[in-house]
């Protein structure tokens, strides 16, 4: 079991009930899309999952590490096996592009090696293989403030792709990106889940992406979940109930809504497994 959460709910200090009775199991390998209207708690979830933020009720089992309200903060050894890519990347702005993806595997370094690489970058080889993976390798010089908000996007998905984490977590990890890139980025990150049997939960706008592509989607809606289904079985009039808040118009990447309705499980696999 990859992860596991019982009844998780997670209140912020200002009394705002961010999620509430989170119940979700995944395997080792599995890849799940996360959808749902802004301000639903998908971002709260991924923190959570990747110990950002502990639950406040509840408790949530990550890679075999217990997670709930009071306990002690998970260690390094725990951290490092999770690799989170961020829809804006906490990257600083004078940094170069070798040095913020060679911040990948700091965790899993010595001290030693970790300060040294800060200082003259020991990895360019590795740096530059993870950027040609996302096509910047153009760019590894680079300091980050020179790049676009897309750019610094892809150095973010490099940066988890050299980590090579057990467990991936993806926040909006494409919102800056065209629709065509979008996909390949998509795809990318499924690819590299699949080919080290690494679990993958993506947060997604955009449902065309999330159904063509996940084999399980969860929607979440008020800090809850509104479903967890198998692609092949997420409707229209399903998705327009998770987004009713939001108008009837679904979010798309591609503004092609009638391809949710040819979208099958089968199909979504095998993309993935051809990408």
């Amino acid at each position: 079991m990859s992860l596991a959460l019982d009844g998780v709910g997670l209140t912020h200090a200002n009394g705002f009930t961010a999620l509430a009775g989170i119940t979700l199991k995944a395997d080792q390998g599995e890849h799940i899309a996360l959808i749902g209207p802004s301000g639903a708690g998908k971002t709260s979830l991924i923190s959570v999952l990747g110990t950002a933020l502990a639950p406040t009720t509840g408790q949530a089992r990550v890679l075999g590490t217990r997670l709930e309200a009071g306990s002690a903060a998970p260690g390094k050894a725990l951290r490092r096996r999770i690799g989170t890519v961020h829809q804006a990347p906490p990257i600083p702005a004078r940094q170069r592009v070798v040095t913020a993806v060679l911040a990948g595997k700091l965790g899993q370094w010595p001290a030693w090696k970790a300060l040294a690489s800060l200082l003259y970058p020991l990895d360019v080889a590795g740096a530059r293989a993870a950027l040609g993976r996302v096509d910047l390798a153009d760019k590894l010089f680079a300091r980050c403030d020179q790049l676009s908000g897309g750019q610094l996007q892809r150095v973010g998905i490099a940066r988890v792709l050299y980590q090579q984490a057990d467990l991936i977590l993806a926040d909006e990890p494409v919102s800056a990106l065209d629709p065509a890139l979008a996909l390949a980025t998509i795809r990318l990150l499924i690819a590299e889940a699949t080919a080290r049997g690494a679990t993958l939960v993506a947060s997604l706008h955009a449902v065309d992406l999330a159904v063509g592509n996940f084999s399980r989607i969860v929607g979440i809606k008020a800090g809850g979940i509104a479903f967890d289904l198998p692609a092949g079985e997420v409707t229209v009039p399903l998705l327009h109930d998770l987004y009713a808040s939001e108008g009837e118009e679904l979010p798309v990447q591609a503004h092609e809504p009638h391809f949710l309705l040819q979208t099958t499980a089968s199909d979504a696999a095998n993309r993935a497994a051809c990408c």
